[in-house]
């Protein structure tokens, strides 16, 4: 999985050690802080450089980054970053995990924001901590700053070595607030970063060390299950008594009800067991399935509608295109179940977690479990990949009110596959409306949509009551409240994408956020726009054969972006788009987006075969990602995104009845298989002397839109719902 190394791999730190700070928000531009300047990315709000790395006598230096490794390598990333800016050999870097103790509030790994982030406030950081150094070495030896050069750590003068960090890393010079003046290192002047090494965090899983949090065992640990109601919003009514296996307990607090046991197999036949033994008042409270188009749009009359953008004016229209997209409710389908270990000792708790925010979800579990934050410690350990809010965080407050049973006792606490899938926070079902207008020309004169969806964030710490699914079934409940959007200054949430980037003389997008929640939904990679991107692209397909068009020429000539311009000529050399074979039941399609129209470009060309179901054969993507400072790396991100993108729109729905979700297993919530994954290949346009951009979720979207623009050339069927499946195809013919 990784490209030739130019240097070799450093250390990861134990994830059961970690390290303060302030509030946590959405990654957008963080205000200023007592009026002091800006200083980049996280670090404006972290402003201590001892919160972001340390030196250590032994020749060591560990990096302390708030974000977290989910599996798409950003300790590597980080690690790069450090090592290019203080002059050290990579292999000396160790990157510690995160947790409330001492790492800096990043917030939340999400929105392709921690190399942005995280990768510009360690940089700078380090460039202020090579500074201070240097000038201390300067001050004691009186050699001039401009003679000293640093080889691996070590300080030289004209005479040879003169000091190294190792001899002063006693001495507390990182105590201090990072200022403006740090300067990083010319783009010319990096090694490490720009170049493919070995992902940190891959040898141990490879080789099936006991890296997860679920593989953590501490001494006397106890195993622990949920027990789930039977609907949504059952309300458990009685519990008849009765043997249990081994030493099996049951922990009780309102509906939220679980079992402890020293076995996992005791836990396991524990909860089957209080399972048929619990009565449960239960409704109706979940539309029809056949009819959540409709739901969608008669709950729209009751939600809360607002202008996202109005601007221009159209000239004459010669014909207008009006469309509606439609997706179902996402699963996140992490390939483990999610998992947490929690201990009391006293009154305060540690929690042990695959979370993508520490520091937020100390926030909701103090909430919960109504005490302090400073009693809740959280550190992080890898679990299953997740891009967006699974259950990570829900079952870090199942264990911590299992474990508050018993007190001093560690528990380990592991949802099943039918939790994983019918309990976690959904990707909220959405509708869009689209209306393009055409010049005599057939260009695009107005653009207007009509975005429908619940909101796309319960991401716990940004509510005043908690959003953890157990929250709510306590016996003092707290209520479930609406998910919100993110502000559009930090990408947005159904209208992220909503805007499109096409110069269209006008333009108006407005958005309709859903209050009525029946499945509680959050965050899942792109957020809102894979269907956004997806009816943009549709409409430029469909404008572009009106206009007598090829698409990419099409699409050209509406774009003034030169990146833009860019990563679509790229791929549609790489891919031999112009000259593209016509084979019947084959087709080729073009999807581009610019992630959050602020981070990076990606264009895709996908290739498609139908036989009784459609399949994606082929995929290729140009991206620009500004700085690369691991290609491969990065090549990995838009990889990992276009197959999640093709899996959503071939195969991925939430399925339901009236009072529970049915798709609770692999069969009932198919992804792609291997034997289905496309060849991939992926193109860079590296921009060394560009900021960092990330890379994880620019692929996703322009990708169902490419398979969508297959379909049709394969076909002559433009899909309007996902996935695209036989019969939603079918139902687009009618």
């Amino acid at each position: 999985m990784s490209g030739p190394s130019a240097a070799p791999a450093p250390q990861l730190a134990d994830p059961l050690t970690g390290r303060t700070t302030p509030p946590s928000g959405f990654g957008a531009a963080m205000p200023p802080v007592d009026g002091k300047p800006r200083l980049p990315g996280s670090l404006h709000l972290n402003r201590r450089l001892s919160q972001w790395l340390s030196f250590h006598a032994d020749g060591r230096v560990t990096i302390t980054p708030g974000k977290v490794e989910l599996g798409q390598g950003i300790l590597t990333t980080l690690s790069q970053i450090a090592a290019d800016e203080l002059d050290v050999d990579l292999r000396r870097v160790t990157a510690r995990a995160a947790s409330t103790p001492d790492s800096p509030d990043e917030a939340v790994t999400s929105g392709s924001l921690s190399t942005q982030d995280s990768g510009g406030a360690l940089r700078h950081a380090c460039a202020a901590a090579r500074a201070i150094f240097t000038e201390v070495v300067a001050q004691r030896t009186g050699v001039p700053l401009a003679s000293i050069t640093i080889e691996d750590g070590l300080f030289h003068g004209p005479a040879g070595p003169i000091g190294s960090y190792w001899e002063l890393a006693d001495q507390a010079l990182l105590e201090c607030e990072a200022t403006p003046d740090a300067r990083p290192k010319p783009p010319g002047a990096r090694r490490i970063a720009g170049t493919s090494v070995a992902r940190i965090d891959l040898p141990d899983k490879v080789f099936g060390a006991a890296r997860y949090v679920h593989d953590l065992r501490l001494p006397g640990m106890l195993q622990a299950r949920m027990v789930r109601p039977p609907a949504r919003r059952a309300v458990l009514t009685a519990l008849r008594d009765g043997p249990l296996p081994g030493d099996a307990r049951v922990v009780r607090d309102g509906s939220v009800l679980a079992v402890l046991a020293t076995t996992e197999w005791d836990a396991e036949a524990a909860a089957a067991r209080v399972a048929a033994r619990a009565a449960w008042e239960a409704q109706d409270t979940l539309p029809e399935q056949a009819l959540l188009a409709d739901w969608l749009r008669a709950a729209a009359a009751r939600g809360e509608r607002s202008d996202i953008l109005r601007e221009g004016e159209a000239g004459a229209v010669a014909r207008t295109l009006r469309r509606s997209f439609f997706r179902p409710y996402l699963a996140h389908a992490s390939v483990a179940p999610s998992c947490a270990v929690a201990r009391w000792e006293g009154d305060t708790v540690t929690v042990w977690t695959h979370s993508q925010g520490t520091y937020n979800l100390r926030a909701d579990l103090a909430k919960a479990l109504r005490c302090p934050p400073e009693k809740v410690v959280v550190r992080h350990m890898e679990g299953a990949g997740c891009y967006g809010h699974n259950g990570a965080d829900d079952v870090a407050l199942d264990a911590a009110l299992a474990a508050r049973a018993v007190p001093g006792i560690p528990v380990r606490m592991l949802w099943s596959r039918a939790e994983e899938l019918g309990w976690s926070p959904f990707s909220p079902a959405m509708l869009v409306d689209v209306e393009a207008d055409l010049d005599a020309a057939g260009n695009v004169a107005a653009w207007r949509s009509h975005i429908i969806s619940n909101g796309h964030s319960s991401r716990p710490g940004r509510a005043t009551e908690p959003t953890l699914l157990s929250a709510s079934m306590l016996a003092e409940p707290f209520a479930v409240k609406p998910s919100i959007n993110p502000p559009m200054a930090a990408g947005g949430g159904a209208p992220r994408n909503g805007v499109p980037l096409y110069r269209f003389p006008a333009r108006q997008v407005e958005t309709t956020r859903l209050l009525e929640m029946p499945v509680r939904t959050s965050a899942l990679r792109g957020l809102g726009a894979s269907i956004n991107v997806w009816s943009i692209e549709s409409l430029m397909d469909e404008a572009a054969a009106l206009a007598g068009t090829d698409p990419l020429e099409y699409r050209l000539r509406h774009l003034d972006d030169p990146r833009a311009v860019a990563v679509l000529a790229r791929v549609a050399a790489v891919s031999n788009w112009r000259e593209r074979p016509k084979r019947e039941g084959w087709g080729m399609g073009l999807g581009f987006a610019r992630y959050k129209n602020s981070g990076a470009w990606a264009a895709v060309v996908a290739e498609v075969e139908a036989r009784e179901r459609v399949l994606c054969r082929r995929l290729w993507i140009a991206g620009d990602v500004g700085e690369v400072v691991n290609p491969d790396g990065v090549a990995n991100q838009f990889e990992g995104g276009a197959i999640h993108g093709a899996s959503v729109a071939l195969l991925e729905e939430v399925r339901f009845d009236r009072r529970r979700v049915t798709s609770d297993s692999w069969e009932e919530f198919p992804i792609l298989r291997f034997s289905e994954v496309p060849k991939v290949a992926v193109d860079i346009i590296a921009r060394p002397d560009q900021p960092f951009l990330g890379a994880g979720e620019a692929s996703m979207a322009p990708t169902i839109a490419a398979i969508a623009g297959g379909i049709h050339e394969a076909l002559g069927v433009r899909p309007r719902a996902l996935p695209f499946t036989p019969d939603n195809l079918a139902e687009a013919t009618a």
